[in-house]
């Protein structure tokens, strides 16, 4: 995981809003967009920030993609941010 990725990603309250949406529930580009005054470039764009991230992963069925939070990504973040806490610099297993 790298924590640059994942910190640029979540620096964006609409990313953020959007990992906040696929705590609820797993949801396509759709149903993401119908939840936002942006366009559907605009939403596709935040979406490919978060899976470049490694914090959301799409599953695709037909023709649409239904995306899912990658929870690992979020214990790994976590893991690093409580060893940050503790004056380490990196959990053991967490790369740049």
């Amino acid at each position: 995981m790298a924590l640059n990725e994942v910190f640029k990603a979540i620096a964006d309250p609409s990313r953020r809003e959007i990992l906040a949406l696929l705590r609820q529930r797993p949801r396509t580009a759709g149903e993401i967009a119908e939840r936002f005054e942006l366009k559907k470039p605009t939403v596709s764009h935040h979406l490919n920030q978060l899976k470049d991230a490694d914090l959301i992963y799409g599953i695709r069925d037909g023709t649409h993609i239904t995306y899912h939070l990658n929870l690992t990504v979020f214990e790994e973040l976590m893991a690093s941010m409580l060893n940050l806490w503790k004056g380490e610099s990196h959990a053991p297993d967490v790369q740049d």
